[in-house]
């Protein structure tokens, strides 16, 4: 049989409920019905801190097993504190963070319906707390003014009370007495019947506090008076100690008596009644003291009182009346003593209400007792218990234990039948008691209702308990209309979509059915409609929206990826399942197939579609998987995916490790590689690790691949010899390396010693001397001794050798030879052999000598940081060179310059080249050398030449680089710039580049560069604020960067929030609250520590500004705006703020209307017609409509009658007038009216009207008044006496405000009632004068207005804002002892702009300064600071925070603070105050004291300098962090006139700077030409001039022109130089050019030596495009004259312009150009002869110009003489000349044969081609380009010139001098002959241009050169390179480098493979000195 409960809830003629329960055998499926909330939580308001708070919420829908509910605080879903499958939210420990509105969300999961929500806010009450507290003992002079501080926070707003012994001081009424708005007190004028104790209470809903103080009101001050501690409460009595016993001395060793003394004093005791109480009392002493107790003054009872052997006092039982004082009285003949405790019984607590046994109906409440007595000083704890089993209730919300004990059940049922046992737990004791509790059902009887309406009523849905997603609907059978019922129709709505006909056919005689087919975590609705005959009937209202309950979800997360991250971590990404899988609202997702304790884990945000899973094991697979829950449970997991985690270190040594040396300076190891599971990755190799024992740092490391088979193996070699090394092996993986092994001690073999040290010889004689030496630095092993040998010089027969002891070092050899050379060995001895020998060679008889000095140094491949130095070595002394010192002028180069040692080179006697190294880089070098020998130092050699080393990026980074907050966006980066000495490079290329990120985004840096060297510090913008920093420095040059600095932190300054909270929403929940939330300020946007929010809101067009709440901290983000008005559209944002102040508000503004409510009574009520009979009423609206107005109700009677006998009638909400009729005449009526909204009628305004015809205006009202004591800063109440009423009642009165002296009235309300007599007058501005007047209005009209009021004057207000301080005038000095205190006080000066006058809302007082030191950034933790409590800003002031108060008008606006702190950041707030309180804070400014600008002219730290007349362009700055008493200014241009001034310096600014002196740099090598240009370049001539040096850096001396053929001619590579003498010549003719070949040249000028070189290259003609060769070129010469004549050849690219004419005379071979500027149209040119030099042969030819340049020459003429011919016959003399002529002949004759004869005898040494060797020189003339001859031919030429001046050139040097005989040619070559493929070349074509210029002396010899002959015979070897030092040959750098006065410039060109070579001097066999470059 189905079963069926009816539950009748309703008497007849009301509608019922009915609830369903269906079992087996139901009727029918049950039908889905939609959720409802049958139960809704309402709003709660909870102490902070409270155990708990829960929210009921039931719902109920079909099928129930469907229905799901879950709640939702703020938006957000809700996974802790549910029970009872979601109905009840229990909320732990609630604090501020709790607030906000509560959702409760019922779900019938699988269905449409829509889900069915009610709402609750739960409001959080803090209790108060105190913020700023009195001192406990407060001191004070009669006639002072003493503030008693008292500030408290709490939500809400905790209100203050002041008391004074006990009594209100709002009782005591004492006007000196004024409470702050702070919440201090203020006693004014102290009097001495002040004393008193002050107590101050805050309270609010949360709770009460108090604190209290000591007011001492004395005549006059005691600094030294400190609190006394407060009196002792009565009931403790002091323990006295007292002992009367004389002084006893004795002598000896007599026992005497011991007075008594305590071991263990009364304690205070507290029992329960009826238990034993104990007090202890233990007392030694001799003789043993007698003990008696006493209580008060009484003694105590025997036998409850009972006496212990120890002394102490028991009390079996103890009772209520024996509390007390008990006293122990130690006696003996010695003295007595006593102490006292008290005793404290508390009542006993025990059950006097037990619960009764109790028989309730199921689903009522049943209610059992448990009344208790106990003592009040204690509390209780009741616990219930059912059937034994302690009950919970925080478990269930149907079960609540009241605070007095009753256990309160609701919704009883069958399950709640038990046994209830109550029991109460205290200290007083514990008592129970047990009732039992019976449950039973009730008949129910079914109710019939008559429906006048054709609709199903009272439709239910409730889900099914039987089926899932399926609901049960059931409802009343309707009227069927006088028709019978044909069939029920159900539609359904899912999640609020349409209604849609779900079942369309039911049987009329059902009325429940089970709705099926439903969509779980879906909401549903349901109607039923009827249908007969005639139709449809009204469908029947719907029910109540129900959800079906949630299903786990039914299909996996998407897509999912798993990548490592980490060793340790894995990143885990998916996507969300399908929608339709969902089955309700995903709560988050569960990872399952991780290790041990994490084999899931939750994610509990659906929008989270990711997981790093962390904490994993190194390099290990896993296989993991992902599935969705929501609230019904979790779904179906993913697919696995396999994954590893990244590789990382071993984290095990390699196993089994030995090592051994294998020889002096190997060691091998063996080990096995570490277990594979320790790998932690992929085994990448191993290390080998050795380090000396003695230099732990020194690791020697090498890698070894991994050997996956067998026992691993290693070598470390190039080890120490017989050192000890600890050594070790380690496994790496890509990631880094594992630990090492236990170090293993081994030592490298022993081996053969170094060489011995030092060796010298003393006492040389003509048969002995004394050899010494030094133990070898590499011993290499242990010394047994020492081997000294001994042979003369090249005799390796006569060598002696003997053995001696370690310990001798010194030794005698005798029997020498005297005047022989020796060769003397000496070398240690180990166990492994004899060691590396020293050796020296010395002449006996003869000691050695001072060796001379080194000479002819050459410098080469120069690099930055090293350099090649060459040189000849000087005479060695007769002995061996056994040490090179290497000496230099760095930076600096002068004759009085310092002069450093920078390198020694030892052991090296035959040395010809040395590296030096260690040098830096961009530095002028000077070197000079010294050789040492056992006798000595040699004197220094000449000084090299100035070298510049190479730039190299600098080596070092700035140093003390401090970051120091700016602003709010920039930070201040100082450093200490790079000395110049560390350049590395040119100083105007160095400079710094800042590289800068976010701490949190380390790989988003930026960076600036500082581009002067000398800057110091950089303000870094555009920062965020509030961020902390990272930041780096480097400093660079033109090469490259220097390393990078350490990393230095800082964060930008505190601002206010540049972002509004998002996600603000707003939501009415009441007429008068608006519940408003919202999410956090982005944390990138904070800026700063968020202190809470502000909410603005304002009325929309009835608000002229918003107000204001705040909501104090940062985790409490919602609000509940209470007070509002009701039905009013209210415009609101929210912002945040910081200490500095409010951020951005909100955009766009929240508009919320809050809801409806029962209207305000409609104003302006008159009557404006009153006839006999009737009255016309007119109205206006209510102020306050609280809705919208639906109409109107006038309601009237007759005075007389009785009261609710009123005559009512409705009108519409347009109306505003209505006329009642039918009245009777010369009566009073009593009228109200009232309006209606949605929520019902509200209050009625009520008026009085009689119906006569005599009425007029009222009297205005008189007697105005303003009590003073009504008088506030911003209200006041207006008193007055009503007028006449005109024979018609006055409806309302009129209050106007006029503000002095000069506003206007204005109309303060309109609608005052009729009834009043007095006004609150409110919103007016403290300290303002003001005048009212009033009127009053009746059914006539208004009154005139009354008299004004007397000015009444608010009263005075806190100033309502701080007044703006800007970081303003923030100036500091440092104190003069600043080096001598550890804390040294500078001053601040203060100043500021003074509040505006309209906020100062009084006479303003003075100023008060907050300050307090700010923790330093050094260091700083990231962390943003956490307040303790969200409260304003003085409680950001900590207890280290000084405070400042100026007493003074608003004049003074600046002020000095004193006493602070050098180099410490102090934050600085100001406030105003006046006599009623202080006004805002003002935004905080930071600043930094203690540095300050020096005060005084410098002594050395600072330097500037600058050219002599041009400051503003060169002046330059040189900075010094150490005092130094001089310094060097480099880089200075030279030969220049300088300026110098200096100045101190430190981070706040420069000093002052002193005089200027004058001074002028030495001169240097000058610049380079200022340019280099070629004219009429010709096939072998062109003309070449340069410019002046830009920078002449001194006199300029001359030039030098260097020109070379870039690629060799014919073989041959030629350079040719050329000195030019004086400033005056820039230009010079060249002539010896190839045709066609590109010449490079260069041209340096020369002060006091060469400067750089200004390079080109030109090309020898002709030129391309230019004319061709011209044609026929022939001469015919005449008497006096030669005419050329030719003819024009092809034309070039242009036109031909003209010719030129070139000449070569016989005497010279050279061309050169001859005639210019000869017009095109010539073709023929005559010369004289007088022009030409007589008897030389001239050849010519011509050269045609275009455009394009010289074109080709033509052929050459045929040589013609410039003799002028004359007719010898003409001659006197001629006869004479032929009679001389024969002899002429003759001898002639003779001359040849002789020479034909000599001829024969070189015949076979000059068969080959003859050596081509010859030094050629020219000589400029002053006024014309100089000629150059270089040519091939025989050393015998002539030395004939033609000059363009018509004068000869003086002789050139002729070769011919070098002198060598016939053996030296031919015998000594061996016959070689020269061919014509030998290279001819000056220097190598490879060599660099350092080598070419200085590296090649005379030592080294080209292959198959004319040298090798006497380079390859020891005779002629010896001949020149071993001579003494006196006989030394010249070198050729000093033979050209000699400028005399009678020698012009020479020009040396150079032909040959061996150079040109200069004799030293006559008569001696002197090799050729070509090997430089330099010719």
């Amino acid at each position: 049989m189905p079963q069926k409960m009816l539950l009748d809830v309703a008497s007849a003629g009301s509608g019922f409920s009915q609830a369903s329960v269906d079992g087996q055998g139901d009727i029918g499926t049950p039908e889905a019905m939609a959720p409802i909330i049958v139960v809704a939580p309402g709003n709660r308001s909870v102490v902070a801190g409270s155990s708990e708070t829960t929210l009921e919420c039931i719902a109920s829908a079909r099928p129930v097993e469907e229905l799901t509910v879950h709640w939702k605080r703020n938006g957000v879903r809700l996974t802790s504190g549910l029970h009872s499958f979601g109905r009840r939210l229990t909320i732990s420990n609630p604090t501020s963070a709790d607030t906000g509105l509560y959702v409760c969300e019922a779900t019938l999961q699988g269905s449409a319906f829509e889900p069915a929500r009610a709402k609750a806010f739960l409001s959080i009450i803090e209790p108060p707390y105190f913020t700023a507290e009195p001192e406990s003992r407060i001191l004070g002079e009669v006639e002072e003014t003493v503030e008693i501080a008292c500030r408290a926070m709490g939500v809400p707003l905790p209100t203050l009370q002041w008391y004074k012994d006990a009594v209100s001081i709002n009782k005591l009424q004492n006007p000196r007495y004024q409470v702050t708005p702070s919440g201090g007190l203020r006693i004014q004028k102290l009097r001495p019947e002040d004393s008193g104790i002050f107590q101050c209470f805050a309270s609010n809903e949360g709770g009460e506090v108090q604190t209290h103080t000591y007011l001492d009101v004395t005549s006059e001050y005691h600094p030294s008076a400190k609190p006394d501690s407060p009196d002792r409460p009565s009931h403790i009595m002091p323990c006295v100690i007292q002992n009367s016993s004389p002084d006893m001395s004795g002598q000896g060793s007599v026992a005497r008596d011991v007075a008594p003394t305590f071991t263990e004093l009364p304690a205070d005791t507290t029992v329960t009644d009826g238990m034993t109480a104990v007090l202890r009392c233990e007392v030694s002493g001799a003789p043993k003291p007698a003990i008696t107790w006493k209580r008060g003054s009484g003694s105590v009872q025997i036998p409850r009182f009972m006496l212990l052997e120890s002394g102490g006092l028991q009390i079996t039982p103890v009772f209520i009346q024996d509390a007390g004082n008990y006293t122990c009285y130690a006696v003996n003949t010695e003295g007595s003593l006593n102490a006292s405790a008290a005793l404290t019984v508390w009542n006993r607590t025990s059950i006097v209400q037990p619960p009764e046994d109790r028989v309730v109906i199921k689903g009522t409440t049943a209610t059992l007792r448990c009344g208790a007595t106990h003592d009040p000083r204690i509390s209780l704890r009741y616990m219930w218990k059912k059937d034994n089993t302690v009950i919970t209730p925080s478990s269930s919300s149907r079960i609540v234990v009241e605070k007095d004990g009753s256990l309160l059940i609701s919704q009883t049922w069958s399950g709640d039948i038990g046994d209830y046992t109550c029991e109460i737990i205290s200290e007083g004791g514990n008592d129970s008691r047990t009732a039992r509790l019976e449950v039973i059902a009730s008949s129910v009887a079914f109710l019939v209702i008559t429906y006048a309406l054709q609709e199903a009523e009272n439709l239910l849905a409730s889900l099914s308990p039987s089926r899932s997603h399926a609901v049960v609907l059931s409802w009343v059978r309707p009227f069927d209309g006088n028709s019978p019922v044909l069939r029920y129709i159900v539609e359904l709505s899912e999640n609020n979509s349409p209604w849609k006909v779900h079942l369309s056919d039911i049987d009329p005689e059902v009325t429940d059915i089970t709705v099926s087919g439903l969509t779980p975590a879906r909401t549903y609705q349901f109607r039923v409609c009827a249908v007969n005959q005639v139709g449809k009937g009204q469908y029947s209202a719907e029910t109540s929206r129900l959800m079906l309950p949630e299903e786990p979800p039914s299909a996996p997360p998407k897509n999912i990826v798993a990548s490592g991250r980490t060793n340790q971590s894995i990143m885990v990404q998916w996507q969300p399942p399908p929608e339709t899988e969902h089955n309700g609202v995903l709560h988050g997702y569960r990872l399952a197939g991780l290790p041990s304790e994490h084999q899931q884990r939750n994610i509990t945000s659906p929008e989270v579609n990711y997981c790093l899973v962390t904490d994993l094991i190194i390099w290990t697979q896993y296989e993991i998987q992902v599935a969705a829950y929501n609230g019904a449970g979790l779904g179906v997991f993913s697919r696995a995916v396999a994954e590893y985690t990244l590789q990382g270190v071993p984290t095990a040594p390699p196993q089994n490790v030995q090592a051994e040396a294998v020889n002096s300076t190997t060691v091998q190891f063996l080990w096995n590689p570490p277990p594979q599971q320790f790998v932690n990755g992929i085994n990448q190799g191993y290390k080998l690790l050795a380090w000396p024992s003695d230099v732990p740092e020194a690791v020697t490391v090498v890698t070894i691949a991994p050997d996956f088979h067998g026992i691993h193996h290693g070598y470390i070699t190039n080890l120490k010899k017989f050192t000890a090394y600890f050594t070790s092996v380690l496994c790496f993986t890509t990631p880094g390396d594992g630990p090492p092994s236990t170090p293993q001690l081994v030592w490298t073999h022993e081996d053969k010693p170094g060489a011995v040290g030092h060796l010298s010889f003393t006492e040389i004689l003509d048969t002995s001397l004394k050899v010494s030496w030094q133990e070898p630095l590499e011993k290499n092993g242990i010394l047994t001794g020492y081997r000294i040998s001994w042979e003369v010089y090249g005799k390796n027969d006569s060598r002696l050798t003997h053995t001696l002891n370690s310990m001798t070092h010194e030794y005698k050899i005798r029997g020498l030879s005297s005047l022989t050379t020796y060769t003397i060995e000496v070398a240690a001895v180990t166990a492994a052999g004899v060691g590396l020998a020293t050796s020296s060679t010395i002449s006996s008889g003869v000691p050695p000598d001072l060796p001379g000095a080194p000479s002819n140094l050459v410098i080469s491949n120069i690099s930055p940081r090293s350099a090649t130095l060459q040189f000849r070595p000087g005479y060695n002394g007769k002995t061996s060179i056994s040490r090179w010192i290497v000496e230099g002028q760095v930076g600096a180069i002068g004759d009085e310059e310092e002069w450093v040692c920078l390198y020694e080179e030892e052991n090296e006697p035959d040395a010809q080249t040395l590296e030096i190294p260690n040098l830096t880089p961009y530095t002028h070098y000077r070197f000079r050398m010294r050789q040492v020998n056992i006798v000595g130092s040699s004197p220094f050699s000449p000084s090299s030449r100035v070298i510049q080393t190479l730039q190299a990026p600098p080596d070092v980074a700035p140093t003390s680089i401090t970051v120091r907050t700016a602003s709010e966006t920039s930070l201040l980066l100082r450093w200490v710039p790079l000395p110049d000495s560390q350049y590395n490079g040119n100083p105007e290329s160095v400079g710094y580049r800042v590289k800068y990120w976010r701490s949190d985004l380390p790989f988003t840096a930026l960076a600036q560069v500082v581009n002067d060297r000398l800057e110091r510090e950089l303000t870094i913008e555009e920062l965020e604020e509030w961020t902390e920093y990272e930041l780096q420095m480097q400093a660079f040059n033109a090469i490259g960067a220097g390393p990078w600095s350490e990393v230095v932190r800082g964060r930008t300054r505190e601002s206010v929030p540049s972002a509004a909270p998002e996600n603000v929403s707003a939501e009415a929940v009441s007429s008068t609250q608006i519940l408003l939330t919202w999410a956090s300020v982005p944390e990138q946007d904070q800026n700063g520590l968020i202190l809470g929010y502000k909410i603005l809101y304002r009325a929309k067009d009835l608000d002229p500004e918003p107000r204001t709440h705040i909501v104090r901290g940062n985790h409490t983000q919602s609000a509940l705006l209470a007070g509002l008005r009701k039905f009013v559209l209210y415009e609101l944002q929210v912002l945040a703020f910081t200490r500095i102040g409010n951020g951005v508000s909100s955009s766009p503004v929240i508009l919320e209307r809050t809801k409806d409510d029962a209207p305000g009574p409609p104003v302006r009520l008159v009557f404006p017609e009153v006839r006999l009979t009737s009255v016309r009423i007119v109205w206006q609206p209510p102020e306050e409509p609280n809705g919208v107005i639906l109409g109107y109700q006038i309601a009237y009677r007759l005075a007389s009658s009785r009261p609710h006998t009123f005559t009512t009638v409705e009108v519409g909400a347009t109306v505003r007038q209505f006329t009642a009729t039918d009245l009777a005449p010369e009566s009073a009526y009593i009228f109200r009216l009232s309006a209606k909204t949605r929520q019902g009628w509200g209050e009625p305004l009520e008026a009085t009207v009689i119906t006569t015809e005599k009425r007029e205006r009222p009297a205005p009202p008189r007697e105005l008044q303003v009590p003073q004591v009504e008088v506030t800063a911003r209200s006041l109440q207006l008193q007055w006496v009503p007028g006449s009423d005109g024979a018609s009642p006055i409806r309302y009165f009129t209050v106007q405000v006029r503000e002095l002296p000069g506003g206007e009235w204005q109309t303060y309300s309109s609608s005052i009632s009729h009834e009043a007599t007095a006004c609150a007058v409110e919103r007016l501005r403290p300290f303002t004068s003001y005048k009212l007047r009033l009127k009053a209005t009746n059914d006539i009209g208004d009154s005139d207005f009354s008299s004004e009021t007397e000015a009444v004057t608010t009263l005075q207000d806190d100033t309502n804002r701080g007044r703006k301080m800007a970081l303003l005038d923030l100036e500091w000095r440092a104190a003069t002892c600043s080096h001598v205190l550890e804390e040294v006080f500078g001053p601040t000066h203060l100043s500021q702009q003074p509040p505006r006058d309209e906020s100062l809302n009084g006479l303003l007082q003075g100023y008060r300064i907050y300050y307090r030191e700010l923790e330093s950034e050094v260091g700083a933790s990231p962390e943003a600071k956490t307040l303790k409590s969200p409260s304003a800003l003085r409680a950001e002031l900590t207890a280290q925070s000084s405070f400042k108060t100026v007493n003074s008008s608003s004049r003074l606006t600046t002020y000095e603070l004193t006493h602070l702190k050098k180099y410490r950041r102090y934050e600085v707030i100001m406030t105003a105050y006046n006599i009623i309180g202080e006004s805002p804070a003002s935004v905080p400014v930071e600043v930094f004291v203690g540095e300050a600008a020096p005060a005084m002219a410098p002594q050395n730290i600072q330097i500037y300098y600058w050219e002599a007349g041009s400051q503003n362009e060169t002046e330059k700055m040189k900075v010094l962090f150490l005092p130094e008493p001089a310094v060097k200014l480099k880089n200075l241009t030279s030969h220049t006139k300088y300026l110098v001034s200096i100045s101190a310096f430190n981070a706040a600014g420069d000093g002052p700077k002193s005089d200027p002196r004058q001074g002028r740099t030495h001169q240097a090598a000058p610049g380079a030409p200022s340019f280099l240009a070629f004219s009429e370049i010709t096939s072998t001539t062109l003309n070449v001039s340069w410019g002046e040096p830009v920078a002449a850096n001194g006199i300029l001396q001359g030039y030098r022109v260097v020109y070379e053929p870039l690629a060799p001619v014919q073989g041959v590579s030629k350079v040719v130089t050329v000195d030019v003498k004086g400033n005056r010549q820039r230009w010079l003719k060249v002539r010896d050019l190839t045709k066609g070949v590109t010449y490079f040249f260069r041209v340096q000028a020369r002060t006091i030596a060469y400067g750089p070189e200004r390079q080109a290259n030109v090309t020898a003609g002709p030129a391309e495009g230019s004319p061709g060769s011209p044609r026929d070129v022939s001469v015919t010469k005449s008497a006096s004259d030669l005419t050329l004549q030719w003819m024009e050849g092809s034309a070039g690219s242009t036109p031909t312009t003209g010719f030129v004419i070139e000449a070569r005379p016989s005497d010279e071979g050279l061309w050169d150009m001859f005639v210019k500027d000869i017009p095109r149209s010539s073709t023929s040119y005559t010369v004289s002869l007088d022009k030409l030099r007589q008897g030389v042969t001239y050849e010519f030819r011509v050269v045609a110009i275009n455009k394009a340049g010289y074109g080709e020459p033509s052929r050459p003429s045929p040589a013609v003489s410039a003799k002028v011919e004359a007719p010898f016959y003409e001659e006197w003399w001629f006869l004479l000349v032929m009679a001389l002529s024969s002899l002429i002949i003759i001898l002639l004759v003779v001359f040849a044969l002789v020479l034909h004869g000599q001829n024969k005898k070189y015949k076979s040494c000059g068969a080959g081609k003859s050596i081509s060797n010859m030094e050629e020189s020219v000589t400029l003339d002053n006024g014309g380009f100089a000629a150059l001859e270089l040519n091939s031919r025989h050393l015998n030429v002539k030395s004939t010139f033609l000059k363009k001046n018509g004068t000869r050139s003086p002789p050139r040097p002729s070769p011919g001098g070098l002198r060598y005989s016939d053996e030296d040619i031919c015998n000594k070559y061996n016959g070689a002959v020269l061919t014509e493929s030998m290279s001819l070349k000056e220097k190598s074509e490879g060599a660099s241009e350092s080598e070419a210029s200085d590296s090649d002396y005379e030592d080294t010899l080209p292959k198959h050169s004319f040298v090798n002959h006497y380079m390859s015979d020891p005779t002629y070897y010896n001949s020149w390179k071993r001579r003494p030092p006196a006989a030394a040959p010249l070198r050729y750098e000093a033979v050209a480098g000699a400028e005399t006065g009678q020698h012009p410039p020479p020009v040396i060109t150079t032909q040959s493979a061996g150079g040109v070579y200069t004799p030293a001097g006559p008569g001696t066999r002197t090799p050729l000195t070509g090997f430089s470059s330099f010719v």
